[in-house]
């Protein structure tokens, strides 16, 4: 009798997103885990995402590779450089810098959030970044070798990200209420008189 009995068909786990979209039939989702790219860097990057539509955003990460336009670090901005381009995102503080791979690992994950959105026969053109998020994973441990025969900790910050496409939903015009009229005026309205 063999003491550990492999489980062959384990039933796949869905994953928990931090913020369930409104209308679950107008969003598609995607996420990623443990990706080995700065928890900071990621964060300042997501946040430039949120509330843009689908392809401006993955114009602006592209732009960004090319180092064309800047991601503005707001939180995490200690000991960050100033550029001219930072301004022009909005920037109060003039810091920014290129994440090159935190753009390339969000254009994949908008890449797989759109062709999620097309197997669900969403609008494409209408798409826009409704809800994005950036977690601390668990740190990888490495080790760096110090003065006097000393070692001390070499840790690495990765993170997980998830992201959550939304259709924009057109407001419908409220319906102009009758005007309120009080006891003088609605006395008036019922004597026949003009002007209420």
């Amino acid at each position: 009798v063999p003491l550990f009995k492999p489980q062959l068909h384990q039933r796949a786990q869905m994953v928990k997103y931090a913020r369930e979209p409104a209308d679950a039939e107008k969003s598609a989702k995607a996420r990623a885990s443990d990706l080995r790219i700065s928890f900071k860097n990621m964060r300042e990057t997501c946040m430039m995402l949120k509330g843009m539509q689908l392809e401006a955003a993955q114009q602006y990460l592209k732009d960004v590779v090319a180092m064309k336009r800047c991601v503005v670090f707001r939180r995490f901005c200690g000991g960050v450089g100033r550029t001219a381009q930072a301004k022009n995102e909005g920037s109060t503080n003039g810091q920014g810098r290129w994440p090159k791979k935190c753009a390339e690992a969000l254009l994949g994950l908008l890449e797989n959030a759109k062709s999620n959105a097309e197997t669900k026969g969403l609008d494409i053109e209408s798409l826009s970044v409704n809800h994005i998020q950036v977690n601390k994973a668990i740190a990888q441990r490495r080790r760096t070798y110090r003065a006097h025969g000393r070692i001390n900790p070499y840790m690495s910050s990765p993170c997980h990200v998830e992201l959550t496409l939304s259709e924009k939903v057109e407001a419908v015009k409220r319906e102009a209420e009758p005007k309120k009229l009080n006891r003088i005026q609605k006395a008036k309205l019922r004597s026949g008189s003009k002007s209420a």
